[in-house]
């Protein structure tokens, strides 16, 4: 076990430390710019999505919204609560900062990587649709790379499904125990129950819960945070100061002072916001658009509601309390983020903070197994693999909960995680002409006048479409 784990910290530093962030932020920045700052020039139409659609040809289909709303519940969770204070403590307040700019960069390669799963989805029974890095490697680049495929079918799985679940419980549970004192195992068995409702649902039912947890969970949290804010509204102009100047070093808040900064707030913004990793695009795939570009551009909405909202609310909270002290590690993690939140609004606020954390922590519990349930579908498609992954599912969410010590066998989550972003970003960069001649029909259609830019599957006849699950956008 020790030789295991110390093969997969080195494939983990690799990956994380070496070559997938400086990656990530290349690619960023060249599908930023070789686009023409798409994600800025179409962020008016990202919101167009959030009222629920009145399109016919939507009936009887996962819709845009909610396919939006299951990815937010995905990439919303831990890292924007616990994550952030991480990223302050060891990287000082310009961390928050080099957050914000891997979000406004990643924006775009979400759109891509999204556009991709759309444009390569396949027909399901019952009107739904499957896509995703997967689909897009083998129908994209070609079978002769299916290889490639089943490499990140298992990092996913083994990341996401299986080790990011146990932990998801795991989170739940202390949270209950602390601030309720309610006993691990009771909190895993019906987290594992609630779990089960779900995932037996298929698509449609998480897709269902999703539309109503995500807006109470995010709404919530966003509005407690305004109140922290009005209430300390004076220092407001401190802290953005405090931010800029140590994310460019005018200011040192740790040591390491703008290395540190940059990369904490670079690490832990890729970590939240998911933008490259290829795990959004499994979700973005299951909704009906009438273009795939529709989808992308909505899936960059979901990268900014994740950090420019939802991680700038907890780094508010924390700057402008009284708790977070600069180079003090003794208090981190989700244990600043109580803190400090009770230092301005009472003790009350840990109760509080004890429901946001079970929201987001059940919406990607639901989220992480529709990835592996996709994932799987590389290797068979028979209804038997996916009972079973639904009942080992369950079982680790309770494992996670009332075993914490449990949570220490997933100690390669990470590492498979940086494997399975390279390969998606390899894919991206390869495919990424086909994404900017999607971009580029988009754009045509929009400047003769077209609201609402429609897919034609005729002028895509050299690529490996499934035309059933087109056949109904021109409608």
């Amino acid at each position: 076990m020790a030789f295991l784990e110390q093969l997969f910290g080195y494939v983990g530093d690799f990956t994380w430390g070496w070559s997938l962030i400086p990656f990530l932020v290349v690619l960023g920045v060249m599908f930023t710019l070789v686009s023409g700052l798409v994600q800025f020039r179409f962020f008016g139409r990202m919101f167009g999505v959030l009222k629920p659609s009145t399109d016919p040809g939507a009936q009887g289909h996962i819709s845009s919204r909610e396919a939006l709303l299951v990815s937010v519940g995905g990439r919303v969770g831990g890292g924007n609560i616990a994550g952030v204070a991480v990223a302050i403590t060891l990287g000082g307040p310009g961390a928050v900062f080099w957050m914000w700019m891997i979000a406004l960069i990643g924006m775009a390669t979400s759109l891509f990587e999204c556009s991709l799963a759309q444009l390569y989805k396949r027909n399901e029974p019952g009107g739904t649709y499957r896509g995703g890095p997967a689909q897009y490697i083998i129908h994209g680049l070609g079978h002769e790379f299916r290889w490639l495929a089943i490499l990140y079918a298992v990092c996913l799985i083994a990341a996401f499904a299986l080790g990011f679940n146990a932990f998801q419980g795991n989170t739940v549970a202390g949270a209950a125990e602390e601030s309720l004192g309610v006993d691990p195992l009771y909190t895993g068995a019906a987290l594992a129950i609630l779990t089960g409702f779900v995932v037996y649902g298929g698509i449609r039912r998480i897709a269902a819960a999703a539309d109503v947890i995500i807006p109470i969970m995010a709404i919530g949290y966003l509005l407690m945070a305004v109140v922290v804010i009005v209430i300390n509204l004076p220092e407001l102009p401190r802290v953005l100061w405090q931010i800029v100047a140590n994310a460019f070093g005018i200011e040192e808040a740790v040591s390491g002072g703008v290395g540190a900064a940059v990369a904490q707030g670079l690490r832990r913004g890729l970590f939240s916001n998911e933008a490259g990793l290829g795990s959004a695009p499994n979700v973005a795939a299951t909704a009906w658009v009438r273009h795939p570009v529709s989808q992308g551009i909505v899936q960059s909405l979901s990268v900014f509601i994740d950090t420019i909202v939802i991680c700038s609310c907890t780094a508010f909270v924390i700057l402008l309390g009284d708790v977070y002290v600069p180079g003090d590690e003794a208090v981190n993690g989700v244990v600043l983020t109580q803190q400090s939140l009770a230092s301005h609004v009472g003790e009350w606020s840990s109760y509080y903070l004890t429901a946001a954390i079970l929201l987001f922590a059940f919406s990607s519990i639901i989220y992480n197994y529709y990835l592996g349930e996709t994932a799987l579908t590389v290797f068979t498609d028979h209804p038997m693999a996916g009972h079973v992954l639904k009942v080992l599912i369950m079982i680790l969410v309770f494992l996670g909960a009332a075993a914490p010590g449990a949570t220490s066998v997933f100690f390669f989550s990470d590492p498979m995680m940086g494997i399975l972003a390279l390969v998606n970003l390899v894919a991206l960069t390869m495919l990424f002409p086909t994404g900017m001649r999607l971009l580029r029909d988009y754009r045509e259609q929009l400047a003769a006048g077209v609201e609402h830019p429609t897919f034609h599957i005729y002028k895509y006849e050299d690529l490996d479409i499934d035309k059933e699950a087109w056949a109904d956008a021109s409608k």
